[in-house]
């Protein structure tokens, strides 16, 4: 019991936040978190989460139906025509794949915060309001529902950074609002030339 015991307190005090003290009762409350599942989505999150995939999914079938039934067949071939040849364009292939990265990185973030016990206590993970891309890679916005803080974040660099396959990630917070976190994912280890860190002022 005693050895049980001690692996707790260690469980405790690797995944506590930075400069917290264990107190009696906090082996406990971590046993109790790790325990606790990740909650079930309910619908309107599960649509917010794929929201990008819902409307390529549905959207593309039922746009080029629009078009064939207002301009027929020919026309809408050379629209899909000159639609892809715009790829060939350096620039929109770069704009495409950073984009693509960016929904992916939101599921990868998820998943890490899962693994992480980035979550309140009723197993509720933080929302991922938006994810931007960068040059020197993607900014995300986290809002933290209670229970969940900063701290949590910062405590779980090592699996953020390895699940999204990034270099570096910075956490910090929002200067009006406390409850939402910024995560700067740095996949470049060049000079980050025009890096802001964005919770310095009220600007998304």
């Amino acid at each position: 019991m005693n050895r049980l015991h001690a692996r707790l307190e260690a469980s405790v005090n690797a995944r506590g936040r930075p400069g917290w003290i264990p107190r009696p009762g906090d082996t406990g409350k971590a046993l109790h978190r790790d325990l606790t599942p990740v909650a079930r989505p309910n619908v309107i999150v599960l649509l917010w989460r794929w929201r990008w995939e819902l409307a390529l999914i549905l959207g593309v079938p039922a746009g080029l139906a629009a078009l064939i039934f207002r301009f027929g067949w020919v026309w809408t071939l050379i629209g899909i025509t000159a639609a892809g040849a715009t790829l060939a364009w350096p620039e929109a292939r770069y704009w495409l794949a950073v984009h693509v990265r960016c929904i992916i990185t939101a599921h990868r973030v998820r998943t890490a915060c899962a693994q992480a016990w980035i979550q309140t206590r009723s197993g509720k993970l933080p929302v991922i309001l938006l994810t931007t891309p960068k040059p020197w890679g993607e900014r995300i916005y986290i809002w933290c529902r209670a229970g969940i803080c900063l701290e949590d974040f910062e405590a779980a660099r090592n699996i953020l950074r390895s699940a999204c396959w990034v270099t570096d990630i910075c956490v910090t917070p929002r200067a009006r609002y406390s409850h939402i976190v910024i995560l700067d994912l740095i996949r470049d280890n060049r000079p980050m030339t025009g890096y802001d860190n964005g919770a310095l002022d009220g600007r998304l």
